[in-house]
């Protein structure tokens, strides 16, 4: 089914499926150990992440176009870090085996700050990653509490610092705003925490109740309440001041960074409809307009790649419309802007009232959105596309 490359930055995502524990907000596909017993484990995992790659990359070479070298790779999850500093190692080494990186490839992993050292950190740093994601969510005991977190409130301030002693520039936090219970004063701490670590980038992400859940379960029986939207529009310019404040700039509603160089290139390669290539259980892919998705638990997986061929469990190529209504919900989220030459007669009005509204602004033939219509992009979007 594959085509040909689309063009542009090409990018490898492998997603890791392990985690010791399970988050109460978390629907990404992840298993504990005891939810897989003997049917899989890290070991088995890699074996077949290897297979993958190595079908990958002959089904690429038979496309017209080489396959290009990769800019970004992204080892996320799930807890990549429980695979140790070695595990990670042997990961980037798989990649390499099958692929060809570019000399200044960003290399990201994910990490939970618990599952992390400084001799872990020293252990990537020399097998090649130039880059780390942690896991923070809140400074504040009982926010983590309620999200089923179990990394003590400082964990996450030490791992970033001893990722930067050990030879990382670019270190990432993650916080998530507007859980039940969560005060000004907490939000305040968190952002104390992740200004004092010194990091380069920070995300910051609404708390959003997903279906089936631990937290969607306990909402719904009134054992916590939903978040509210007023309060996390609050938090949201909260966030923003403080960071700015400190000359973290937004590139994207929820991602701020301390410069160009700064940014997660990988997830802007997302952002502009770049290929990727997604491995692991339940990974997505897309290149060249056609996107295809991995069947999703570790067991079948493995077996789906044992049989040859790529583990995919379906497979679609978007049309011209789809590509255009994913470019414009990407797009108009970023700072750089949605060129507005790339909207229909009928967008281009809507644009019209968008601006009206100041939710948007027109810059060098561009539409970007305010200070408030960052706030409301989703609304943005629906305006823009309806």
């Amino acid at each position: 089914m594959l085509r040909d490359f689309g063009g542009g930055a090409f990018g490898i995502y492998v997603h890791v499926p392990f985690c010791a524990t399970r988050c109460g907000y978390c629907d990404f596909n992840t298993y504990t150990a005891g939810e897989l017993g003997t049917s899989a484990s890290p070991q088995s995992w890699l074996e077949a992440l290897r297979g993958e790659l190595a079908t990958a990359a002959e089904q690429f070479a038979a496309l017209p176009t080489a396959i290009p070298e990769v800019a970004t790779l992204f080892v996320g999850g799930g807890t990549p870090s429980l695979l140790g500093g070695d595990g990670l190692a042997a990961v980037l080494d798989a990649v390499r085996a099958n692929f060809t990186l570019e000399s200044d490839a960003e290399v990201t992993t994910e990490s939970n700050p618990e599952s992390t050292s400084l001799e872990f950190f020293e252990r990537i740093r020399a097998a090649g990653f130039t880059r780390v994601s942690l896991g923070m969510q809140s400074a504040a005991q009982h926010v983590l509490k309620v999200l089923d977190r179990t990394h003590t409130p400082g964990r996450a301030v030490a791992a970033a610092r001893e990722a930067r002693a050990a030879g990382f520039d670019h270190v990432n936090l993650d916080l998530i705003y507007g859980t039940p219970g969560e005060r000004d004063g907490d939000l305040d701490a968190s952002l104390d925490a992740v200004l004092s670590a010194g990091v380069d980038h920070v995300s910051a992400y609404s708390l959003i109740v997903e279906d089936g859940t631990a937290l969607a379960r306990r909402v719904r029986r009134g054992e916590l309440p939903a978040p509210d939207d007023d309060v996390l529009a609050a938090r949201y310019e909260r966030i923003d001041a403080r960071l700015s404040a400190a000359g973290l700039t937004w590139y994207e509603v929820s991602n701020w960074a301390a410069g160009d160089s700064a940014r997660c290139r990988h997830n802007l390669g997302y952002w502009d409809g770049g290929d990727w290539l997604g491995a692991g259980p339940g990974a997505h892919s897309h290149v060249g307009g056609v996107r295809w998705w991995n069947v999703k638990h570790p067991a079948r997986y493995a077996d789906r790649v044992a049989l040859g061929g790529l583990p995919a469990a379906g497979w679609e190529e978007l049309t011209d419309a789809e590509r255009h209504t994913e470019r414009v919900m990407l797009a108009v989220r970023l700072r750089s802007g949605l060129p507005l030459a790339e909207l229909n007669a009928a967008e281009t009005a809507a644009a019209d009232r968008v601006v009206a509204d100041r939710l948007a602004l027109r810059s060098d033939d561009h539409l970007v959105l305010t200070d408030r219509g960052r706030l409301l992009a989703d609304g943005v979007v629906r305006t823009l596309l309806d």
